[in-house]
């Protein structure tokens, strides 16, 4: 496929895209723009870019020609035609080539951002909403800041039937405790007195980050009694986390500790320890991981990213996601550094003879759409209107 020809379709059908978020309804300035391509929090050092990583080098490779440029063209060329056609045209030009047929998507992070359906609309598929819980349970908690044994009452009961009502319209859960405290989490639920005496000394605090471990793990195992997927943040993300507190190993005991319960698991990210994710999928019947956001900054290096997860995890276990934030730009560079590292690996496989043609084709398509419909229950999946957290309060930094 020439360059000029946008992101390749690679015979899948059309992809559901489990985990993603917004993106902005105005246009960026040429430093916001920049500082999307990466997980950072700051500038970059002086007489560097933030386009001079791979995922600003795949930008360059995919999108240029959805706008009507050649690939590859300069940055500057790159946004004054963006800038020229405006944020709707630039949105639906760009997620209309993404092949995306179902965006699941967080609505947690804060920012006018585009909300489920709207997000879906501009690229033609339809959209649900993946509720975060600590955003949730933020914005509560702005009604429940006297303090007081009463108040803590007030705002745990509410909480609990916060979740269940989510659960009746929402696909999916969200948490990022990876950020708040580390995945070392005890993996017990914690009882109604420890719980009451947490949320009391948080709201006293009146700290709007929720980041007490027993609130946390109240809020998971909340999310794990309504029987909705639970999607865990993992692996790398921005300067907010510590890497180290992010391996999904440490989810190990909260794992076991779930493992009856009837509600699916879904590790997000991974990476750098998409080996560890692999393997606990592969132990864990209710456990899957997730390609999304790995992919989009691995750029060239995608295939063997991927295949490293596929070297273990169950092909039935494995999910895609772009994890686009902020710029329909990571849609376009996600699906098709999925489709291109899929498609490389499968015909070499292929080739060499250790696959059939058939289930190549069959396993493309599980990956591709097939897994997440399963998980997130999407048979006959019809679009929805725009939760009420689309857009809304969330916590310091992208936490995605």
């Amino acid at each position: 496929m020439s360059a000029a020809a946008g992101p390749p379709a690679g015979g899948l059908p059309p992809l559901v895209d489990h985990h993603c978020h917004g993106v902005l309804r105005y246009e960026p300035d040429a430093a916001e723009f920049a500082g999307l391509l990466t997980e950072a929090d700051r500038p970059p050092a002086p007489g560097t870019s933030f386009f001079d990583t791979q995922t600003g080098f795949a930008v360059r490779r995919w999108c240029p020609p959805l706008l009507g440029l050649p690939a590859h063209c300069p940055p500057e060329d790159y946004l004054a035609r963006r800038r020229e056609l405006g944020p709707d045209a630039t949105r639906r030009r760009l997620l209309s080539a993404t092949g995306i047929g179902v965006y699941l998507l967080d609505t947690g992070l804060p920012g006018d951002l585009t909300g489920p359906a709207e997000t879906a609309a501009a690229g033609g598929g339809t959209g649900r909403e993946v509720v975060r819980l600590e955003a949730l349970a933020e914005r509560l908690a702005a009604g429940h800041r006297a303090g007081g044994a009463a108040d803590a009452e007030g705002f745990t009961g509410a909480l609990e039937r916060a979740v269940h009502a989510a659960a009746r319209t929402a696909v999916a859960f969200k948490s990022v405790a990876a950020y708040r405290h580390g995945l070392a989490l005890d993996p017990r639920p914690p009882g109604p007195d420890a719980v009451r005496t947490a949320a009391r000394d948080w709201l006293a605090a009146g700290a709007p980050r929720l980041a007490d471990p027993v609130l946390l793990r109240h809020l998971i195992w909340l999310a794990v009694a309504t029987g909705r997927p639970l999607q865990l943040h993992t692996g790398f993300g921005d300067p907010d986390l510590r890497l180290d507190h992010a391996d999904p190993a440490l989810l190990t005991d909260l794992l076991r500790a779930t493992a009856d319960t009837g509600t699916d698991l879904v590790l997000l990210h991974c990476y750098p320890y998409h080996r560890q994710a692999a393997y606990l999928a592969a132990v864990f019947p209710h456990v899957y991981a997730d390609v999304g956001l790995t992919l989009t900054h691995t750029g060239t290096r995608a295939a063997a990213v991927l295949a490293e997860f596929l070297e273990l995890a169950p092909f039935g276990k494995l999910l895609f996601s772009t994890d686009a934030y902020g710029l329909p730009e990571l849609y376009v560079v996600g699906s098709a550094l999925f489709r291109t590292a899929l498609a490389e690996l499968l015909d070499g496989w292929t080739a060499s003879g250790a696959w059939s043609a058939a289930d190549a084709r069959r396993v493309g398509a599980m990956l591709a759409a097939d897994n997440a419909r399963r998980v997130y229950g999407l048979a006959g999946d019809v679009p929805e209107e725009d939760g009420p957290g689309a857009g809304g309060p969330g916590a310091a930094g992208r936490e995605r």
